[in-house]
């Protein structure tokens, strides 16, 4: 396995921003020699990044086949676009290194939990601006495009039904109606934006269900398929649902949760 950390930085991050790549070795033997590339961001309300939701997820990628990296991105007192600008940068990496890699240039998807989420969706609605792509990728735009993004619970409105601490910490002081109504990203969705997985409880007292319904309902309109499936129990921040992402309060575990992950491993194989 090509284990690496590497330095995200750009303007604005807080810290050092980096990503982990969890690379599978390539040999003569497999038949399968280009795999899917999975790159992770965890939740957590930009303010802190969950580890539940970071290399544990990575390990389920890797036992399906895929590679995987996880974005330890900027946090609070961060603001955006750094958060964005590294994710951006940590695409286009992936991109400039698919032949070295052993990646399918066509399975390079986001994954993102929570705040995770609204990153990772971030990136889906704007990876084709012009000012992300001089920003990131040097003008090329093609080097920043996801070709799927896989959500849990995510943030994604800042209208009614919002997780009003993540737009809090993400716009910080520079906080205005404009910025606030261009994070709202049910309403950002274009025809360029990539398909998505998106899972969510009906029960989330953090993030309400309604940020997956109405991002749905956008996708819908601009005719971009997507699968969506709402588990009629359990509460924010479930990770895999079972032992191996509960935290010590308990609260995560939730066994009709388990089979988002198997759901999402055939999303990957049918993009």
């Amino acid at each position: 396995m090509l284990y690496n950390i590497l330095d995200m930085t750009v303007e604005g991050s807080v810290g050092t921003p980096t990503l982990t790549t969890y690379i599978i070795d390539d040999a003569e033997m497999f038949m399968v020699r280009e795999r899917p590339m999975v790159i992770i961001c965890p939740g957590g309300g930009y303010n802190h990044l969950s580890d539940r939701e970071g290399e544990l997820l990575a390990l389920q990628y890797l036992a399906m086949g895929c590679h995987a990296a996880v974005l330890r991105y900027s946090v609070s007192p961060a603001v955006y676009p750094a958060p964005l600008l590294e994710l951006a940068k940590a695409m286009a990496t992936v991109r400039k290194n698919v032949k070295q890699w052993h990646i399918d240039p066509g399975k390079i998807l986001v994954q993102g939990s929570s705040a995770g989420g609204h990153l990772a969706a971030m990136l889906g609605c704007f990876w084709k601006e012009n000012w992300l792509a001089k920003e990131a990728a040097g003008g090329d735009a093609e080097l920043l495009r996801p070709n799927g993004m896989i959500l849990s619970y995510p943030v994604i409105t800042s209208g009614e039904f919002a997780h009003r601490g993540s737009f809090d910490m993400l716009m910080g002081e520079k906080a205005s109606r404009e910025l606030l109504e261009k994070l709202s990203l049910e309403k950002q969705v274009t025809e360029e934006t990539p398909k998505a997985f998106i899972w969510h409880t009906f029960e989330d007292g953090a993030v309400p269900v309604e940020n997956s319904l109405m991002f749905a309902k956008a996708l819908r309109q601009k005719n971009i398929p997507f699968e969506l499936h709402i588990y009629p129990k359990g509460g924010h921040g479930l990770g895999l649902g079972n032992e191996l992402t509960l935290s010590t309060s308990g609260k995560e575990l939730q066994p009709e949760v388990n089979t988002w992950i198997h759901m999402a491993e055939a999303f990957i194989k049918n993009l």
